[in-house]
């Protein structure tokens, strides 16, 4: 039955606008005073009902989730045109997503307010700025409904689980791309091309004063005149408008289980992460990190104010954040190196004044052990140190390009997806490229989101020619997907597609040798090469468990040797210096 109406319900939403103006646009919230949430259902319905009373909304189904259903985006655009490449010509595009984490649902309520707001005129409307919103992106999440998984939570009454219809956090998800949620989510975001991205949480570290924190992409990571506009305008421009609707925030609380006002550190926003994925198509983005100890209604009604002051810097920016993306897009494409990963600059930092509460180590009446406990009849202002700058701590040479074997459509798939620019070969091609080898790497021992990722990986180079056959694929890093091709394409980083065991077929040995056989050959090998016999002979007079070890002993050998496999530990990437 659930599913016959949701096939109604998306079958409506194609059709065309009825106009509607006595519909019923109370939310849920609204209508509970603050503490129940919509469901899926009751959300898609709504969205349906605005579009079918104001032309400034459309709605549209694309793609498909994990749950069988598909993902929504809804535009609000006063003009009335949705077509997003006219759009972009004289607009700037913010888009929002609600419900990655359906328990966290203070985001779909309060977009559901904002958007009929600001069609009824409740509220400013944006002149330069069209929003665009996912309403709900786990739908799997949000369908699976229950009060007790937010175990610290404080409301709404029921909410959606944390992961989706395959059990995935999709928040983890952007890079390595496993669920058709994150599939889609591309697509989206490369139909839309969004200037300004936010994604809409709740979280709890430690008890402070605060409703809201921000979360923005590292601004040492997006880099340039972007990242520094981003860090020195539009957060201290979004901090100052809240402030003045007297509504405190603070950046993300990046601690566990311990006190913040001894310091924390901002919180580095990987690719695996939304906002990420999109600071790689060089979108400013932030996430919205609610306190979940706070009333539900508090943190809807906070995420609502957050989003107004947002379009308002965005609209009054508007031309400023459009010549900083085209200059970042220029400036990335004429590098000749590239951060990889990061680390704490320890030279700089800032100071805050924080609003926390008085936090002691007391004895557990559980435990016995020593626990947390806040004290919130002792509130305080200290200074804190925020640790904000980071500075590379693994970087790369930019090639001119990569060539990738056309037997890895698994990772030619998610490039596509991604608007990469590709060409084929269109005969058999030989080139000076470099070569990576994989030289050491680590794995995780426990389970992530499906995978057990490496990290710590380390390459040796090699300058060599190489044939490519026809149909492999050549491409050039000058284009849009830049900062994308080298986050996944570099093994070194963190979330590349050798990190995420895409290439994990080069780690295993496929061809070994019997020891009664090889021997004999081992022994005349090492006669015909006095260096390797040199080598040999020192590595088991100052490795005495190589030397205890005569299967370790008999493998170095034919590891170096010419019957040793070429392709073990090869990176099946290449790269155009």
């Amino acid at each position: 039955m659930k599913k016959l109406i949701m096939l109604v319900l998306i079958l409506v939403s194609c059709t065309s606008k009825k106009e509607n103006p006595n519909a019923d646009f109370t939310t849920v919230f609204e209508k509970t005073n603050g503490t129940e949430t919509a469901t899926y259902e009751q959300t898609i319905q709504y969205y349906i009902d605005l579009e079918q009373a104001y032309p400034q909304i459309s709605m549209e189904a694309i793609g498909q989730t994990d749950s069988g259903m598909p993902l929504h985006i809804i535009t609000l655009n006063p003009d009335g045109n949705f077509g997003f490449q006219s759009i972009r010509k004289d607009k700037r595009i913010l888009l929002i997503n609600n419900g990655i984490h359906p328990g966290e649902s203070d985001g779909i309520d309060a977009v559901m307010m904002l958007f009929r707001d600001i069609v009824q005129g409740k509220i400013e409307t944006p002149e330069k700025t069209v929003l665009v919103t996912i309403p709900i992106y786990n739908v799997g999440g949000s369908l699976n409904r229950n009060s007790t998984t937010r175990t610290n939570q404080n409301g709404p009454k029921e909410y959606g689980f944390r992961g989706n219809a395959r059990n995935y956090d999709l928040n983890r998800d952007f890079i390595k791309a496993d669920t058709k949620n994150s599939r889609t989510f591309a697509e989206i975001f490369h139909l839309v091309k969004p200037d300004v991205f936010i994604d809409n949480h709740v979280s709890n570290g430690a008890d402070y004063q605060y409703t809201l924190t921000h979360l923005f992409t590292q601004h040492n990571k997006l880099g340039g005149e972007l990242g520094n506009y981003l860090h020195t305008e539009m957060m201290p421009g979004l901090e100052a408008s809240l402030s003045q609707k007297n509504w405190d925030i603070t950046p993300y609380v990046n601690v566990f289980n311990r006190v913040p006002e001894k310091g924390f550190s901002q919180f580095m926003d990987y690719p695996r992460y939304s906002t990420g994925y999109t600071t790689l198509f060089n979108t400013l983005g932030m996430m919205v990190e609610t306190h979940m100890l706070k009333p539900y209604k508090q943190r809807v009604e906070g995420t609502y104010e957050l989003m107004r002051s947002m379009i308002k810097i965005v609209d009054e920016d508007s031309e400023k954040i459009k010549a900083l993306r085209q200059n970042a897009k220029a400036s990335n494409q004429k590098l000749k190196s590239y951060p990889l990963d990061w680390t704490i600059d320890t030279t700089r930092s800032s100071t805050i004044d924080f609003k926390g509460y008085d936090g002691s180590m007391i004895p557990s009446e559980i435990t016995g052990a020593q626990r947390l406990k806040f004290d919130r009849n002792k509130p305080f202002i200290k200074e804190v140190n925020y640790r904000n700058h980071f500075v590379p701590k693994i970087e790369v040479s930019v090639p001119q390009a990569y060539i990738i074997p056309k037997g890895w459509h698994n990772v030619v798939e998610l490039l596509e997806l991604n608007n990469v620019e590709m060409t084929r070969f269109e005969n058999d091609t030989t080139l000076t490229i470099e070569a990576y080898r994989i030289k050491d790497y680590k794995t995780r021992t426990n389970p992530y989101e499906g995978h057990y990722p490496h990290y710590n990986t380390q390459i040796e180079t090699k300058i060599m020619e190489m044939t490519f056959k026809e149909g492999d694929l050549l491409i050039k890093t000058g284009q849009s997907a830049f900062r994308y091709l080298l986050e996944t394409l570099e093994p070194q980083a963190p979330d590349s597609f050798f990190n995420w065991n895409f290439f994990d077929t080069i780690l295993q040995q496929k061809e070994g040798f019997s020891p009664y056989v090889w021997e004999d050959k081992a022994k005349v090998l090492m006669r015909a090469d006095p260096k390797m016999h040199i080598n040999f002979n020192l590595k088991k007079t100052y490795d005495k468990e190589f030397a205890e070890n005569w299967y370790a002993q008999l493998d170095y050998i034919h590891k170096h040797s010419g019957y040793y496999e070429k392709a073990h530990l090869q990176y099946p990437i290449y790269r155009i210096p």
